[in-house]
């Protein structure tokens, strides 16, 4: 018999500027090192493609994933500074804004 599914995803992708690309793969290289003492995380990783970076990562469940984000909270900042959400503007520029 199949029990519950209680696990929970986080598939974010980053934006990086070609200039920070070797900086967020520092950063991402932190992130799993870190990551990999969280003993409710199921699977954690980065791959990249051109510009791009995408996080695949798994947890037990909500709890789990909410506590990894408060733990890597100071670093996701960090990566946040030379990345942003395909789609989006950089951080600190909105839409229609003057650079």
């Amino acid at each position: 018999m199949l029990s519950p599914d209680k696990a929970c995803t986080i598939v974010p992708y980053f934006k990086v500027a070609p200039d920070k690309l070797e900086a967020f793969k520092t950063f991402a290289t932190r992130c799993v090192e870190q990551t990999r003492a969280e003993e409710n995380c199921l699977f954690y990783g980065f791959s990249y493609s051109g510009d791009e970076a995408h996080c695949r990562e798994g947890y037990v469940d909500a709890a789990a994933a909410l506590e990894h984000l408060e733990k890597i909270g100071p670093l996701l900042n960090q990566v946040l500074e030379i990345s942003h959400p395909p789609g989006n503007p950089r951080p600190g520029r909105r839409t229609g804004q003057n650079a």
